[in-house]
């Protein structure tokens, strides 16, 4: 029987999250990502779920994504919760490939979301992220975030996040109107590390994502300068239990972060969903060797700030 995974509560939202979430990004198909056909969509979202896994982020910026999330597990709505995000332009079926545009007037707000529930088939969004990392400026020229008080108050969105990232996080934080935060870190990302720290000391509940430096080598439909590099440089290595993965270990050093709540993972595959909930289960690295990490990072040039 497969071990219970750590859970935590979300910052002051008080969901409790289990620490590996799904990363639906993963599902979004061509153009922007690997080829997906329903019956890979179908068996990993029910995967996930049978894991114990009770985090699913999407967006709308996810191509085939929320489609799929509303066709195969919308009747199992009662057993994850749902993230996704606000801002996307609106699209069809699949995103055009390349970088999206990101607009938050009250109009596309509001559209993307009414759209998102239709695809998903549920009645709210237990969190809706602005994507793209908005300017606490941009944000209140557009009214943003009274759109999403307005869609609270009507019972489609529970609570506020943002998708965020320097240079404009440290101003998002101090707005002291988000819920949740989605936050890339890593053992090989760590420019986010302190402000981690101070948004969780401020009551926010954090997701981090690419916590797994998005994963393997060519796993990803991601396209990446290869982080082992790093990874050797700074001996990590040594530091690997009897047969421990380089990418076990940079979950559970992601999940050893005092401030992170969940961190969303993707695959498409379900036997690298099964190895991830096995790490997951083991929890965090062991303190002495979490420090040790980064001091060993720190030394190969992979600060934290």
């Amino acid at each position: 029987m497969a071990k219970l995974l750590p859970t935590s509560i979300l910052g002051r939202t008080g969901l409790e999250v289990t620490k590996l979430g799904f990363g639906a990004m993963e599902i979004r198909g061509v153009p922007r990502g690997r080829d997906v056909t329903e019956a890979q969509a179908e068996m990993i979202l029910n995967s996930t779920i049978d894991s114990g896994i009770n985090y699913i982020d999407t967006s709308i910026d996810y191509g085939l994504s929320e489609g799929v999330i509303g066709k195969f597990i919308s009747h199992r709505r009662d057993e994850y919760l749902l993230a996704s995000k606000c801002g996307c332009m609106i699209t069809g079926p699949t995103v055009p490939e390349g970088p999206q545009p990101h607009v938050y007037t009250k109009e596309n707000i509001v559209v993307g979301i009414e759209q998102s529930l239709r695809r998903m088939k549920t009645d709210y969004l237990d969190v809706v992220q602005f994507h793209g990392s908005p300017s606490r400026e941009t944000l209140e020229e557009n009214g943003s975030i009274e759109t999403l008080l307005e869609l609270k108050q009507q019972g489609k969105i529970k609570h506020l996040g943002i998708s965020g990232t320097l240079p404009n996080l440290p101003g998002q934080i101090d707005m002291g109107v988000f819920d949740v935060m989605q936050i890339p870190y890593s053992a090989l990302e760590r420019q986010h590390e302190d402000l981690i720290t101070r948004a969780s000391d401020a009551g926010i509940g954090i997701v981090v994502r690419g916590g797994v430096a998005k994963g393997e080598p060519g796993e990803s439909g991601v396209s990446k300068p290869d982080p082992w590099k790093t990874f050797e440089t700074a001996n990590l290595d040594d530091l690997l239990e009897q047969g421990e993965s380089r990418t076990d270990f940079l979950l559970r050093f992601t999940l050893s972060h005092p401030g992170m709540h969940t961190t969303i993972v993707g695959t498409l595959n379900p036997a690298h969903m099964a190895q991830n909930a096995a790490a997951a289960s083991k929890g965090g690295l062991a303190n002495d060797v979490y420090a040790e990490a980064k001091k060993r990072l720190e030394a190969a040039g992979e600060i934290s700030e």
